[in-house]
């Protein structure tokens, strides 16, 4: 059997890192098994669905690498697909027609409100008991849900959930305008497309055993179900805003990785031993929806930063790369030159913790000249720190060798020379070719700059 996956996002809302741990695991189990994932656009709720959310969702994917092997499907294209299976489902009895008001329907669970008793519909339409067509209005159309019995999920996370189909109503499965509802499409989809194991949140977990029965009156195997936990906020209530429920496209603007957003969230709700640093190719070689844990995880956005900080040292640069340059591009730069970036990432990648910072505190290696930082120069820039510079340009200009272990040499004979700290040296060099105090060990940032560029800027500081 192949296993087939399937990540199936409403677009509502942005997409945010709950959701998209919800198709980390349904991507790395199907990666785990050779097997197939989906993903699909439950767009049925025309009101709040936006072509915004639509683009972030596909936009979101496409920036964490999670590659989808079919779709993406849409179900508002499948609506003749839906028509076709109600128009079955009628026919075979599996569903029927109901006329009931919303007034009607008010009474009735203002009734069983007050007999202490679970609000549902109570099934009038299914045993002739409803208005009928004589009512004049447009129908629902209603799933005959079983009336006895239970039904059992088999759920791999939480192990065996009992319902009873006494409790369960029987739930509109077409509106009166014949549009399909949210639990029926995802039912023919789920059968049309093969999907062997359901991997979601366990807010959907009752919603399950309906979706179930249906398959079921369709003669569909049922597929294998996996609710995982939800996410909290550092303080244990429900993961909302100010807790990082944000549009997963944000997590890109403020400089992480994708594989480093990724190792985390893999890491709440699912261990392996000890290990905290996955690469993609160890996550999809470790993980197993079996291994998923029963209990809600709670975000730590201190452990988010390690892990991305991890990333950016441990990661290939040429890797880092296309993602570095667009952090650039938001600050006006662009430059195509692929070994002067791989340097600043290697050089600068012990010092920044996001892409972002990153990108802030490189922005001195492009264009022709920098202004020095009006403090810094004043502490850094005096006449006497300007004759050590003089001197220091001449002997760099002189060196043949445009290496750092050769400029290092250079700038350490000054120093011993004159009898002075390297500091002393390194220090109005830096205010120099960088505008500030703070950058890269010096002899890498001159060689990141070139001989031509970290030359002229000594020499504008000194004109200055």
């Amino acid at each position: 059997m192949t296993v087939i996956t399937r990540f199936a996002p409403s677009p509502t809302g942005v997409l945010h890192i709950g959701g998209v741990r919800t198709a980390l695991f349904s991507w790395l189990y199907a990666r785990r098994t050779a097997g197939k994932f989906i993903l699909r656009i439950e767009d049925t709720d025309l009101e709040r669905s936006t072509p915004v959310a639509v683009q972030v969702i596909l936009e979101g994917m496409k920036w964490l690498g999670l590659d989808h092997d079919m779709g993406p499907y849409y179900q508002t294209q499948r609506f003749d697909r839906y028509r076709q299976v109600i128009a079955e489902m009628l026919s075979a009895g599996t569903a029927y027609h109901c006329y009931c008001s919303k007034e009607e329907l008010d009474a009735m669970r203002a009734a069983q409100q007050l007999a202490k008793q679970k609000p549902r519909y109570d099934g009038r339409c299914r045993h002739g008991q409803g208005p009928g067509v004589a009512s004049g209005r447009a129908p629902v159309v209603r799933f005959a849900n079983p009336e006895e019995g239970a039904t059992v999920v088999e759920d791999v996370v939480h192990g065996p959930v009992t319902f009873q189909n006494k409790e369960l109503d029987d739930l509109i499965i077409a509106r009166s305008d014949g549009t399909p509802t949210y639990n029926f499409c995802v039912v023919v989809d789920d059968a049309d497309m093969g999907v062997t194991h359901v991997i979601r949140g366990d807010d959907h977990l009752n919603n399950t055993p309906r979706q179930l029965n249906m398959l079921l009156a369709l003669g569909r195997t049922a597929p294998v179900y996996a609710h995982v936990p939800m996410i909290l906020g550092p303080d244990g209530a429900k993961l909302s805003k100010r807790h990082g429920a944000v549009s997963v496209l944000q997590y890109q603007e403020e400089g992480y990785l994708p594989d480093a957003l990724l190792n985390y969230l893999v890491r709440l709700g699912w261990s392996h031993g000890d290990q905290e640093f996955f690469t993609r190719a160890e996550m999809i070689a470790a993980f197993d929806v079996r291994d998923i844990n029963k209990s809600a995880s709670a975000m730590n956005m201190d452990k988010l930063l390690w892990l991305n900080q991890q990333h950016l040292m441990r990661t290939d640069p040429k890797e880092i790369v296309p993602h570095f340059g667009w952090q650039l591009a938001r600050l006006g730069i662009h430059s195509d030159d692929q070994a002067l970036l791989e340097g600043i990432i290697v050089a600068q990648r012990e010092r920044a913790k996001t892409l972002k910072e990153m990108a802030q505190n490189s922005r001195f290696f492009f264009g022709d000249h920098v202004t020095p930082d009006a403090k810094a120069a004043e502490k850094h820039l005096t006449a006497d720190a300007r004759a050590l510079l003089g001197e220091l340009r001449g002997r760099l200009a002189a060196l043949a060798d445009w290496r750092a272990p050769a400029i290092h040499a250079v700038l350490e004979g000054l120093a011993n020379e004159k009898s002075l700290g390297l500091g002393k040296i390194a220090q109005p060099l830096r205010v120099a070719v960088s505008g500030g105090t703070v950058s890269p060990p010096i002899d890498a940032t001159l060689v990141l700059l070139t001989k031509k560029r970290a030359l002229e800027r000594i020499e504008r500081a000194l004109g200055s």
